[in-house]
């Protein structure tokens, strides 16, 4: 069964506002100016530059709406999916948020959307690394740094579980009073290794090991001492996790995206959970839905990235000691949780 497209629109300067039950539709609103729409809209877009949240300013409202409703009428059980869970987000502790999440990530995993992304999508080859995570301790600091860079720190199960691993230290170890998450190489993180999709055939399984390991948990725990020092691509994963940190710096060519919709799916590495806290669940269905890309001032102007300044990267990468070739564009755009079974992969 194929669903017609749930994409409803209403112009806010000729309508007034829906105040119907809208769970099973993408509710955009559009206006000239910022009006007040009320709460049953996933998305609210003006024609006015940085417009107050929960507004998105577009130069080209027709233009934007769209487009989103052509995402939405090619991935409309992603997109229904992804507005339930962030609206419902709202309603539940921080942990149910990550588990709500991935509960729907499974279910998606399952999906025609997915499945026919993943028909379409290039062979990849997994280019994994001895240490993908390197650690490094400095009286009360511990810094933690991504270390995948042929392939842009993509987020495979080796980092997630190596990423495990080390905010366990800082949880358990109140004597680290500041973490540093860094990136090496020329992007903090890339987003789930897509060489690791499809590897897995039990979504329920799947939703057992993400929750178990979850680096989006034991970040919510720890995230005040920590400070994500952002660079180049944080797709996906990339600044799902990065949106947990207390504090969000952002060197001036960070570029953020959420290309998961686009995919059949939604952000899976807690991005429901974490990006609404900074940018409210409107501005984070229109990322999620749109696919753009937002640049480092755009970030701050939103409230995404607390800071942009350039940033050092602590320590030298190491050589990619499994690797062979030119960098892979494996992890340009992919989902988050990456373990082959955890993210149904």
């Amino acid at each position: 069964m194929t669903l017609d497209s749930p994409f409803r629109l209403v112009d806010l300067d000729r309508e007034a506002p829906v105040r119907a039950d809208a769970k099973d539709r993408v509710l955009v609103g559009v206006a000239a100016e910022p009006v007040d729409a009320g709460p049953e809209f996933d998305v609210l877009l003006t024609g006015v530059a940085a417009p107050p949240r929960p507004w998105v300013g577009c130069a080209d409202l027709d233009a934007v709406a769209q487009r989103l409703a052509a995402v939405v009428a090619a991935q409309p059980a992603a997109s229904v999916a992804l507005t339930q869970v962030l609206r419902m987000g709202g309603h539940v502790t921080p942990p149910e948020r990550l588990v709500l999440e991935s509960l729907a990530y499974s279910v998606l995993q399952s999906g025609a959307g997915f499945r026919a992304w993943l028909a379409s999508a290039r062979p990849r080859t997994p280019r994994p690394a001895a240490e993908p995570v390197r650690l490094r301790r400095d009286g009360d600091r511990l810094s933690i740094t991504f270390d995948r860079p042929w392939v842009h720190n993509a987020f495979d199960a080796g980092t997630r579980d190596a990423l495990c691993e080390a905010l366990h230290v800082a949880v358990a170890d109140p004597s680290i009073a500041h973490v540093d998450l860094y990136g090496s190489g020329a992007a903090f993180c890339s987003g789930g290794d897509l060489a690791e999709f499809g590897t897995s055939r039990d979504p329920a399984q799947a939703h057992l090991l993400r929750v178990r390991r979850s680096p989006a948990a034991l970040l919510q725990e720890c995230g005040p001492r920590v400070t994500a020092h952002l660079h180049g691509a944080c797709v996906g994963a990339g600044i799902e996790l990065a949106a947990l940190a207390g504090r969000v710096l952002a060197a001036p060519d960070t570029v953020i995206r959420l290309p998961e919709v686009g995919m059949g799916l939604i952000p899976g590495a807690g991005g429901t959970a974490s990006l609404p806290v900074r940018i409210g669940r409107e501005r984070t269905a229109y990322l999620a839905l749109s696919g753009d890309t937002l640049s480092a001032a755009e970030a701050l102007g939103w409230g995404l990235v607390d800071e942009v300044d350039e940033i050092t990267v602590a320590g030298v990468p190491s050589p990619p000691a499994t690797a062979t070739g030119t960098p892979s564009a494996t992890a340009s755009d992919a989902p988050s949780s990456s373990d082959a079974t955890a993210a149904g992969r």
